[in-house]
């Protein structure tokens, strides 16, 4: 787990994935690497998964899924054309966090994921995702 990503930045968090990775590949995870999580994120693409409804670990507030890149054929100004499609799913505790803000969070994932140069640009990711 990464701990106090809101103060890190985009390169720092990299590395801290690089290592929990590494640790994970060697069979260094400790319970501590694992416990006290509030968000996570999980990739099953990596497996395959097209789509599926991650769930919550208590006590984290929310799990974010994401899925496999497909190549699909979509609408866009009238033609079918063939795009790289991804699912993400967001499963979250809604006594703690609102349908509202949880829709938009995913949409702003989606803008971020379209367009990653926007994280580029800004000095701070999690403000970035969260638009503050």
């Amino acid at each position: 787990m990464i701990r106090n990503v809101e103060s890190l930045g985009m390169a720092d968090i990299e590395k801290e994935v690089i290592n929990l990775a590494n640790k994970a590949k060697n069979s260094k995870l400790t319970a501590e690497d694992l416990t006290g999580g509030t968000f996570t994120i999980t990739n099953g693409g990596v497996f395959g998964s097209m789509l599926s409804t991650p769930i919550i670990n208590i006590p984290q507030s929310a799990i974010l899924g994401m899925h496999n890149i497909i190549q699909r054929p979509v609408a866009i100004n009238g033609q079918v054309v063939i795009r790289p499609m991804m699912y993400v799913a967001l499963s979250y505790d809604h006594r703690i966090i609102d349908g509202r803000e949880s829709v938009s969070f995913l949409v702003r994932v989606k803008e971020l994921l379209e367009n990653p140069a926007l994280l580029l640009v800004q000095k701070d990711p999690v403000k970035a995702l969260l638009e503050l």
